[in-house]
C-alpha cells in the first residue's frame, strides 16, 4: 500500500485542462492539490541549467539529482529552496520535461516525492501516470482528454497571456510530437486506465467540466462521458 489518505487521481495529454480542474476539485473537496508536472518541469529545469541534454546519459542524470531538492508546497515550486514556480511555465521548460520524464532516473526521483504527498493528505494529483503507476490504488481516477484543436487553441491563448510570442501551427506540432512521446515510452507510458472515468472537454468550458466531474465524484464509480 503506497499511501493511507484519499487520492483522486487524473490522467491527460498535454492542455487537456488537468491542472485547472484539480485545483478546483481540491479547493471544493478541501484536499491537497498535487501538480506533478509542476515537479517534473522543475526537474527539466534544474537539469538543463547543469548543462545536460537530451541524450545524457542516465548515469549523469542519477549523478545530477542527488544534488537537488524539488518541492511542491501551496501551489509553489521550489528547486534547492528556490520558487521557481514561474520560470517553469516557459515552452522551454515544457518541452524538457516531457524529454527528461522518460527517462528512469527522473521518474525513480520523484515517485516517492510524489506518493509521499499522499500519506500525509487527502490530495487531487493530476499527471501522465498518476492513475496507472503512482498511484493505481487511487480512490477515484479520471481521464481527461480533449481534441489536438481545442488544446492547441488554449495552449495558445495560455501563452499568448504570458507574454510569449507564439505560433500556433507550431505549438500544434509541438502537442502532437509531445502525445507521441508520452503515449509511446518505454517507462510508465500516458494511457487510460482500465478503471479511470473519461473525461472528454472538448467543447466546455471550465466550469461544465469541473461540474460533470464533481458529479461523477459525489455519484456512482463506473461512468463516463
Amino acid at each position: 500500500m503506497f499511501f493511507v489518505k484519499k487520492v483522486v487521481a487524473i490522467d491527460g495529454p498535454s492542455g487537456a485542462g488537468k491542472s485547472t480542474i484539480a485545483k478546483m476539485l481540491a479547493r471544493e473537496l478541501g484536499f491537497d492539490y498535487l501538480d506533478t508536472g509542476a515537479l517534473y518541469r522543475a526537474v527539466a529545469l534544474y537539469l538543463v541549467r547543469q548543462g545536460l541534454q537530451e541524450e545524457a546519459a542516465d548515469e549523469a542524470i542519477a549523478a545530477a539529482l542527488k544534488k537537488v531538492k524539488v518541492a511542491f508546497r501551496l501551489g509553489r515550486v521550489t528547486v534547492n529552496n528556490a520558487d521557481v514556480s514561474d520560470q517553469i511555465r516557459s515552452p522551454e521548460a515544457s518541452h524538457f520535461a516531457s524529454v527528461f520524464s522518460a527517462r528512469v532516473p527522473v521518474r525513480e526521483y520523484l515517485l516517492e516525492i510524489q506518493r509521499d504527498a499522499a500519506r500525509h493528505a487527502d490530495i487531487v494529483a493530476e499527471g501522465r501516470d498518476m492513475t496507472t503507476v503512482v498511484f493505481p490504488q487511487a480512490y477515484r481516477k479520471f481521464y481527461l482528454d480533449a481534441s489536438v484543436e481545442e488544446r492547441t487553441r488554449r495552449r495558445t491563448t495560455e501563452l499568448l497571456s504570458k507574454g510569449y510570442e507564439v505560433h500556433e501551427e507550431r505549438i500544434r506540432a509541438e502537442i502532437i510530437e509531445r502525445d507521441t512521446r508520452d503515449a509511446g515510452r518505454d517507462i510508465a507510458p500516458l494511457k487510460r486506465a482500465d478503471d479511470a472515468c473519461f473525461v472528454d472537454s472538448t467543447g466546455l468550458d471550465i466550469t461544465e467540466v469541473f461540474t460533470l466531474m464533481l458529479m461523477s465524484l459525489r455519484g456512482p464509480r463506473e461512468g463516463s462521458r
